[in-house]
């Protein structure tokens, strides 16, 4: 387990292209690496595994699509073997007091969580609709968009916060400002 107790929990989610990523690198920034970590639940390890450029697979270009279907089969794998895998590798180096999960996608990630740090935990949906998706270079793909990472969290969860991240940014930014980061913020100077 990790060496610090969080305070707060942020479990993201969302559709491909969606922006979960971008939305959680813009809340790291303004709360800051000395108060919140992300933690990659799948990209991480599997950049380990592989010898992949983690940073790359990380990116919206095609380095990280020309892995993603492998990187789905595989996390599957280990999931079946141990459903909190990657939960566990990936808190293990977190010291701050607000973590960042930026890619639960499915229903078995959340429970792992709600468990762990049922008091701690909350879900955080990314939406983006089919048409900026688009614009930021999704296709449907078989096998990756109707995958359980995809639509395993698309039903039966109640999310604390729904992002709307569309092109121009400003619902998100009003989102931020008026939600996550000021809840975020308090739960950090909690003792």
């Amino acid at each position: 387990m990790a060496t610090v107790e969080p305070k707060i929990i942020l479990l993201f989610s969302g559709k491909r292209k969606s922006g979960k990523d971008y939305v959680t690198d813009l809340i790291h920034k303004r709360l800051g690496p000395d108060v919140c970590c992300i933690l990659r639940l799948l990209k991480q390890q599997y950049a380990q595994d592989h010898g992949l450029d983690f940073e790359e697979l990380l990116g919206a270009g095609e380095y990280k699509e020309k892995y993603l279907a492998d990187m789905i089969q595989w996390g599957e794998k280990q999931r079946e073997k141990d459903p909190g895998f990657f939960c566990l590798v990936a808190i293990k180096a977190a010291q701050q007091p607000i973590w960042i999960v930026s890619d639960t996608g499915r229903l078995s990630d959340l429970q792992w969580f709600w468990r762990e740090y049922p008091s701690q935990s909350r879900c955080v949906r990314v939406e983006a609709s089919e048409e900026t998706r688009r614009e930021r270079g999704w296709e449907f793909t078989t096998g990756i968009d109707d995958a359980e990472s995809e639509c395993g969290l698309d039903q039966g969860v109640d999310f604390d916060w729904i992002m709307k991240n569309e092109v121009d940014g400003s619902q998100l930014e009003e989102q931020l400002a008026t939600g996550l980061l000021s809840i975020a913020k308090e739960k950090a100077k909690e003792d």
